[in-house]
Order: structure tokens, then sequence, then C-alpha cells
């Protein structure tokens, strides 16, 4: 017999409208608001969403039995949204990092932290050392927070092994999680995220290994859907990017590219745009040709507000992508030294309150638009039929208050597949 959930008499359901592409421009605040509505969810997929009205009539055709099992979610006095997306995150790594923000206070940058040794090199040490089980064991419990915080799919990158089987030990963790936690969890190979201290001078032969010895093992183990590249001044040049990402692409792998977040004009952008690139993300110091070739390729801006905010340095310039025409993305960039957080939440918050974003902005950025940034818009983003039973309830009478009480997590409910795994903001079993 069929499992039947019945989230009942939402005062808001959002349900997204997708379908149509990711959206951009004024289509960035269409949030498909129904003012009493329900989701009918079947074995895990969504049956129904509309009215509850037109939902009793649904639930009018299903037979005594199966009535008599059907789980009633009361959502009265809440907003029903689809489940949040974390499309750019590193959150599989060991160890932190937490005397790099009193070296920023003092006036440190982040590329002197990098070249003394700090940064991403002090996270591939400590990641180096630990064993597989410790990665899995450390993640799982932020991805329970991220549950916590009505987040269902997450991103996550590699990038702090920074040799072939270091590697391949994060990603291997990283399917662990996916398997086992009930969080979605989609994987991307980054191996090209810094120069390892063994390559130092020699950044031309590091590539040559990313792309002659980890992409072909990688791809060949089936542990990485996308490839992501730091291409930045002092990490990977432009045509070091560009080689390594044909070489992913030509492995079948799908494009990522931090992009343009600490140099002015590097270009980041306008490659990520020619290379066609699923996402370019962070974009804090993209030019007006970068915001034009993203507008005309289609490519999604990832934006990371809560990593500028700790950095503090200045946003992206997410009002002149949206009026441009680019689909923007949001996503917290959980990772121990730029922005150790696990609360979406929150860089909403953030994304209005820095970069002037409107509270369905941020929402779509975080739903349907982040779906189509990690390659998921046919199952998720969006309450639909047929689409994942993935469903959080916020504890507020519309959607604007979820933006207006910052920094709290208003998360009461969150239904993944179906089954209710936080309940009265605590976890489930």
């Amino acid at each position: 017999m069929a499992k039947l959930t019945y989230i009942k008499q939402a005062s808001q359901l959002l349900c997204m409208d997708g379908g149509r592409g990711p959206r951009k421009g004024r289509e960035m605040s269409r949030l498909g608001v129904i003012a009493d509505g329900s989701v009918i969810i079947e074995d895990g997929v969504i049956a129904f969403c509309g009215s509850d009205t037109l939902a009793e009539l649904f639930m009018g055709s299903i037979s005594k039995e199966a009535l008599e099992k059907v789980e009633v979610i009361d959502a009265r006095g809440m907003v029903a949204a689809p489940g949040l997306i974390d499309s750019h995150t590193h959150a599989v790594y060991a160890g932190s990092r937490e005397n790099e923000l009193e070296m920023r206070l003092h006036g440190a940058k982040y590329l002197d932290i990098l070249k003394q040794g700090g940064g991403i090199l002090s996270t591939a040490r400590q990641t180096r050392a630990a064993a597989e089980e410790a990665l899995v064991t450390e993640a799982k419990s932020r991805l329970d927070r991220y549950l916590l915080h009505g987040v269902t799919t997450v991103e996550v990158k590699s990038g702090y092994g920074l040799t072939v089987e270091d590697e391949l030990k994060q990603l291997r963790a990283i399917r662990s999680l996916d398997r086992n936690h009930h969080v979605d969890v989609i994987s991307t190979f980054m191996g090209a995220h810094a120069i390892p201290p063994e390559y130092a001078g020699r950044p031309d032969d590091y590539v040559k290994l990313v792309i002659e010895e980890m992409l072909p093992t990688v791809a060949s183990l089936g542990l990485a859907e996308f490839c992501d590249v730091f291409c930045e001044q002092g990490v990977f040049d432009i045509s070091q990017t560009a080689r390594i990402q044909e070489a992913a692409t030509a492995l079948g792998l799908k494009l990522k590219l931090h992009a343009d977040e600490i140099a002015e004009g590097f270009g980041g952008a306008e490659l990520a745009a020619a290379l066609r690139s699923v996402s370019a993300d962070h974009l804090l110091k993209v030019s007006h040709t970068g915001i034009e070739a993203l507008a005309s390729s289609g490519t999604i801006a990832v934006l990371l507000p809560g990593t500028a905010l700790f950095l503090m340095e200045t946003p992206a310039p997410a009002r002149a992508l949206i009026e441009a025409g680019v689909p923007v993305a949001l996503a917290t960039d959980c990772n121990p030294g730029t922005s150790p957080t696990c609360s979406l939440p929150f860089v909403m918050n953030a994304a209005c309150l820095t970069m002037r974003m409107t509270p369905a902005e941020v929402l779509t950025a975080c739903t349907i638009n982040a779906a189509y940034a990690v390659g998921r818009a046919s199952s998720i983003g969006s309450l639909e039929a047929g689409k994942k039973g993935d469903v959080v309830l916020f504890k507020a009478d519309n959607y604007k208050q979820l933006q207006y009480y910052y920094g709290m997590n208003l998360v009461d409910t969150v239904i993944k597949n179906g089954e209710v795994v936080v309940k009265g903001g605590m976890l489930v079993g």
C-alpha cells in the first residue's frame, strides 16, 4: 500500500512553478504563492500541490483503508516551501581555522594567508591526516545541521586533498554521505583548489597531475558529477583553468567555476560563459563584460554573501546581475576558513541586507535556481507533481517574515522524500 503524507493548509504554499528554465530578471520574484495550500506526497513523490479545497477532493478519491494510514501534518500558520538547496559547499574536511579570523581583523588578506601556508593549504594538511571514516563522521554532523535549517540537498566539493589518493578519499566520503544520510549530496571534483606545497613554483606540473591522473581516475570510478577550478590570481590562471575544464568535459563531467572572487578583471566569468559552465561562483569582482557574457550564456551565478561578509569584502553585484538577466542562486560556501556555517537561512538574510536582493528573489535563488545550478531541476526545487517530496515548513505567517527575522532559524518541520526528518525544530530519530 502506498505511503501518503498530507501537508495540510499552509498559510502560504510557495510552489515556485518550475519547468521553464532558471529564473532571471523579474521572474525571480514569481513564487507561485497559494493561500491555504496543501501538498500530498505518495511514496516519496509529490502527487498533488494546490489549494486545500482541491486537496480534499483529491483525498476523497482514495480508499477508506488508505486514508486510515495517511500521515497528516497540520501546516496552519506556517509557510511551506520546497526543501532548500545549497549549491556550493566544501562541507567535507578536517580541522578548523579560527585563528585566521583574527589575522584578517588585523589586516591580513586571503591570498596573504594562503602564501604563508594557511587557508586551503592548512585544511589540506589536516584533511590528508584524517581517516576517511573521520571525514564522514565530521561531515555527518554538518548535514544534520543543514536539515535543521531546512536544507534537503547539498553540493559538496573535494579540494582539500590535493594528491590523487587524498582527493579520492574526500570523494569517497562524499559518496558515503549521499548513500547514508537523509540529505542528498551531489559530488564535485575540485583537485584544482590550490597548488600544494610539493608543487610550489611548478603549477603547470600540478595541472598536468590533475589532468592526466586525477580526472581520469575520478571519472572512471564515477566519484563526481561536476568539476570545479579555483580560477584566480595566485591560484590557477585562465589558460590552466581552461585546460583542466576541457579535459573534464572530455571525460563527461559537467563544469562549475570559482570565478572573479579576488582580482579585478581576471576574466573568470567570461571563461565560465565560453565553456558553458553550469555555474560561475563567487563573482565579487565580476566585470561588466563578465556579466554580459554570463547573461548570454545561461550560466547561473552562484553568489556567496556569507563569504564576503566573513572576509569583510564588498559582496557580489547581485542587482547588476539580476537586472542584466543572469539567473542567480545563493549558497553558504560552507568551509573551515572563509564561511564556517551551515545556515542557508542566514545567507538568505545576508543576501537581502548586503546585496539588496528581495525576499522573493532569495527564495527563488535557494530553490528552483539552485536546483538548476546542481543539475537537479527535473526532480527538486519546486513543489509540483512528479518531483521529490522535499518540503520545509517555516514558523512564519508569510514568506517576507523569513528575511525580516534575520539570524533566526524559523524551520519547524522538514519532510524529505515524504518522510518527516525534522519536527518541532528537532531531528527525528
